[in-house]
């Protein structure tokens, strides 16, 4: 490690003091007996670095002040009539939290994991607040970046770690899986929005949210607007007029296809940390500046998060050619990677899955098309928000619509949604996602399908891709005025993907004029069928041809990764009954595609969890309590292999399945969880838990 300055001892004169300030961040002047270099600002920052400090009570890092009990409650902090900063930032932890974790104590929430829970798994007594100072700075293209810097931080031991958002959230979106972990060590956490994040321009208005979340008018906001539409007065003026009341949001509308730089956003948060820290560590000199002590060779630093922000954080590890991160420990992420011939992926007596990794946009349209027919099949019975009444009858439309286009068959309902449901298992969603489809079609497919046609085309908010727009309805779905103090906390609200807080998914193709998707009665049809039209025409963009195809499709090029991780130690973490990002799509190709691009060079492990799936904060729902177990605490446990592994040399664990128990008991009052029902990742698997790789196959146990 570097050693302390001594500069200031040795009375050294004050040109040499001189050419040390002069000297660039990359030079090194010997001074006494250490070489110290000046810590400058990183070129990619744009404006000024705000930076607050929380006492750890009356506010604080992790919580906002709420503190255990608050982040548990169901109840939201109330903003004023106009939110402050400090305001929207409460509200924005508290709903970003919440979106990750299961909050309940039946769950697990304040006795398996959460903030009174010691790095050692003691379960404490107190609220879990943590003091310290938060960082706040703006990259290129107003991506948002944070770093939080706990009073318990040691500057002789110095660790980092990575909290790229998950989803589309903003900048607090992993505070409650990587923030939490990083900052309960001691360590400086490194948030990135990714250039998503609940930038959301009210375009008849003409409102945006700045980057601490208040909001302003366009002119007002100026360059401090999280995002702001790109159109001419012209455009907005007719975009106004043909479909008034409607919003752009950031990840959908920035015509910047984020996901292909998310691996440099998450350097660059990196990046910023080592500033930051430098900034509050390192010795001033006389010009104000200071030396650079903490640096990548003395300090620890693991790329982790979940989900969207998993992949940012393997799209980072696979960047990394300056040696920044040193391991790797992430949860359920979406990675995509270029088509590969011959991959083969075994689960017991399940058909082989050779279809490789599939990309997101992929997937997500032939789910959004097949899955309201398919939560009606026999296999589905009992899913959790099944379809029953009036909602039955709209998705048996759709099972009409598809047979009618010949994408499913079968003379009856029952038939045709039989068909559908196999054809996604054929696709390679597996049978234990049967009882999920319902539910995510409900609160997912559309909304991602929609929003990532826009992001990878690079489409203008004006191009109405199609048919989909975003804003307020009625109780009859219509477009309306949304309500002004629902938008003044979208900033705290928001998931960046609406549907979200009062922003619907409007289809404006609809029979009768725009409409709530879900409302919707497609031209080809007549039949209220959930938009079935918009649905296809959104499949036609990866299976059709024309210009709008042919630039999604580069698009989606764009986002696909390599597999290498350079040698670095890294877990990747599973649920098996992931339905969102399904395991044979990203995961399982992700692990085998490494083992041939880095061959004995690879230090890949993967832990697939049975009876956990993607959203932790649905488990409190009827049917989900019973069925599934916390995935968020093998996040816990992978970060803490990886940590145990990088600081003291412990083995990483082998690749394996761990088999877990559900909770049981009444749907709605579930049984409260026990240590039996979710093992530890074992040290040493059993032979018929291991997960092997050998060629081009990968071979998992039942």
């Amino acid at each position: 490690m570097t050693p302390t300055p001594t500069w200031a001892r040795a009375g050294l004169a004050l040109a040499a003091l001189a050419a040390l300030a002069a000297c660039g961040s990359d030079t090194e002047v010997t001074i006494g007996s250490g070489d110290y270099a000046v810590n400058t600002r990183p070129s990619f920052l744009v404006g000024t670095v705000r930076s607050t400090s929380y006492d750890g009570t009356a506010d604080d890092l992790l919580t906002a002040g709420l503190g255990r009990a608050g982040l548990a409650s169901a109840v939201a902090p109330t903003l004023s009539a106009t939110p402050t900063a400090a305001e929207l930032r409460k509200l924005a932890i508290h709903t970003n939290y919440r979106a990750i974790v299961d909050t309940t104590a039946g769950g697990g929430f304040g006795t398996l994991y959460g903030p009174n829970i010691g790095t050692d798994g003691t379960v404490g007594t107190g609220d879990g607040k943590i003091a310290g100072t938060e960082h706040i700075g703006i990259g290129p293209g107003g991506v948002t970046m944070m770093v939080q810097v706990p009073s318990t931080f040691s500057a002789s031991a110095p660790c980092i770690v990575t909290a790229a958002s998950s989803g589309s959230r903003g900048v607090y979106g992993a505070i409650g899986s990587a923030g939490e972990w990083g900052l309960k060590r001691g360590c400086a956490v490194a948030y990135t929005d990714k250039g998503t994040g609940n930038g959301v321009h009210d375009l008849q208005n003409g409102t945006v949210n700045r980057f601490d979340g208040t909001r302003a008018t366009v002119a007002a906001a100026g360059s401090d607007s999280n995002f702001t539409a790109t159109l001419s007065a012209t455009e907005l003026t007719a975009f106004n007029a043909a479909t008034p009341n409607r919003f752009a949001v950031k990840h959908a509308h920035s015509q910047a296809n984020p996901e292909a730089d998310w691996g440099t956003m998450t350097l660059q948060a990196v990046e910023f940390a080592f500033y930051v820290l430098n900034q509050q560590f390192g010795t001033a000199l006389p010009d104000g500046s200071r030396t650079k002590v903490i640096l990548p060779a003395n300090t620890t630093v693991i790329a982790s998060s979940v989900s969207n922000g998993a992949g940012a954080a393997l799209a980072a590890a696979e960047a990394d050619t300056a040696g920044l991160i040193d391991g790797v420990a992430v949860s359920e992420p979406n990675i995509q990677l270029p088509p590969t011939a011959g991959l083969r992926i075994e689960r017991g007596t399940l058909p082989a899955y050779t279809g490789g990794s599939k990309p997101l946009y992929d997937y997500f349209t032939f789910a959004n098309l097949l899955q309201p027919c398919a939560a009606l099949a026999t296999a589905a019975t009992g899913s959790p928000f099944g379809y029953t009444g009036g909602t039955a009858f709209v998705a048996g439309n759709r099972c009409a619509a598809l047979a009618a286009s010949g994408l499913v068959t079968g003379a009856t309902t029952l038939e045709q949604a039989n068909d559908a449901l196999a054809r996604l298992r054929a696709y390679g969603w597996e049978p234990d996602a049967d009882l999920l489809h319902a539910s995510h079609y409900l609160f997912a497919s559309p909304a991602i399908a929609v929003t990532y046609a826009n992001a990878h085309g690079r489409f203008s908010v004006k191009d109405s891709v199609c048919g989909y727009s975003f804003g307020a309805v009625d109780a009859g779905g219509l477009p309306v005025a949304a309500a002004p103090a629902a938008i003044a906390g979208v900033f705290g609200t928001g998931n960046g993907v609406p549907p979200s807080g009062a922003l619907q998914l409007i289809w404006n193709n609809a029979v009768g004029g725009a409409r709530n998707h879900t409302a919707s009665a497609s031209p080809s049809t007549g039949a209220l069928d959930f938009a079935f039209d918009g649905a296809q025409c959104l499949r036609n963009l990866w299976a059709g041809t024309g210009a709008q195809a042919d630039a999604l499709r580069a698009g989606v090029a764009a986002v696909q990764r390599t597999a290498n991780l350079r040698g670095k130690p890294t877990i990747i973490v599973h649920g098996r009954n992931d339905t969102l990002v399904p395991p044979n799509f990203s995961s399982r190709p992700y692990v085998l595609r490494n083992a041939q691009v880095e061959g004995t060079a690879s230090r890949v492990r993967y832990v697939e969890v049975t009876n956990a799936q993607h959203f932790d904060s649905f488990l409190p729902f009827a049917g989900y309590d019973t069925r599934f177990v916390p995935l968020h605490l093998y996040f816990i446990r992978a970060m803490d292999a990886m940590w145990a592994h990088l600081k003291t040399g412990a083995a990483l664990p082998p690749s394996q399945v761990v088999r877990t128990t559900p909770r049981g008991g009444t749907p709605g009052a579930a049984t409260a969880i026990a240590p039996s029902n979710v093992p530890a990742i074992a040290g040493s698997p059993a032979a018929g838990d291991r997960i092997t790789i050998s060629g081009s196959t990968m071979s998992i146990p039942d």
